[in-house]
């Protein structure tokens, strides 16, 4: 009979007993959880910023893959009893996500996105960094990475992330507009609400000035013109 190979994705193993590792496990599914979070968002948003977010951490994923096949860094020793020895270390792959997606969330919310106070700004600053950190940790706890692998793959997010924020906001904002003018944007009502400083209160307003009688005949509804956004789309 042939070998067999485990889906390392939800893979995650912890000592019975161990109430730590039990929390160390989840904190490992992290990055799945956050995934599943950009899909829900797709499918119920169509945000033209969450799917070039979504599509960095995508290539980040694949650049990791591709580094751990240069440098073939094993596991440490307790790889064995994790059944995850056929496959390399080096970069943590985990710690690489978290660290892509907090500093993209980071530099957005510091330089590009309104807030009313600056408490706020800097709670979304913040915010995404000790799920990040308790992820990486878990790593280690768990056995699945040594101290350099994760700190390997941290700063490498930290440069990825910083590298995709200057492109989608130097060069990829400026072109949403054409973009949601595509066909296949227009099919698919993908679009960009940057242009909207409060796109909750837009929404809310416009959903209850349709339903009390403002939709035209083919069902669309005559929606009120948003305020300006703060947001900025130049680096300079």
């Amino acid at each position: 009979m042939a070998s067999l190979k485990a889906v390392s994705v939800t893979h995650v193993r912890y000592e019975v007993g161990d109430d730590i590792g039990h929390l160390m496990a989840w904190a490992s599914l992290l990055p799945i959880l956050i995934s599943a979070g950009f899909v829900s968002h797709f499918i119920f948003r169509r945000e033209l910023l969450a799917m070039f977010f979504a599509a960095g951490l995508i290539m980040s994923e694949f650049c990791n893959e591709k580094i751990k096949e240069e440098v073939k860094q094993a596991r440490p020793l307790t790889c064995e009893l994790l059944e995850m020895c056929d496959s390399h270390g080096w970069p943590s792959s985990h710690s690489q996500y978290m660290s892509f997606f907090s500093t993209f969330i980071s530099l957005s919310a510091l330089f590009r996105w309104s807030f009313h106070g600056s408490l706020r700004r800097a709670m979304v600053v913040l915010l995404p960094w000790p799920f990040a950190v308790l992820t990486m940790y878990s790593r280690i706890y768990l056995g699945y990475h040594t101290v350099s692998q994760v700190f390997a793959g941290a700063g490498a997010g930290l440069v990825m992330g910083s590298l995709w924020y200057f492109v989608v906001y130097r060069l990829m904002v400026p072109l949403f507009p054409v973009i949601e003018e595509t066909r296949i944007a227009r099919a698919f009502y993908i679009k960009d609400s940057g242009h909207i400083q409060n796109v909750l209160k837009f929404e809310y307003e416009n959903s209850r000035r349709a339903r009390r009688g403002g939709a035209t005949a083919d069902g669309s509804s005559k929606l009120v013109a948003p305020p300006p956004s703060r947001r900025k789309v130049s680096t300079d």
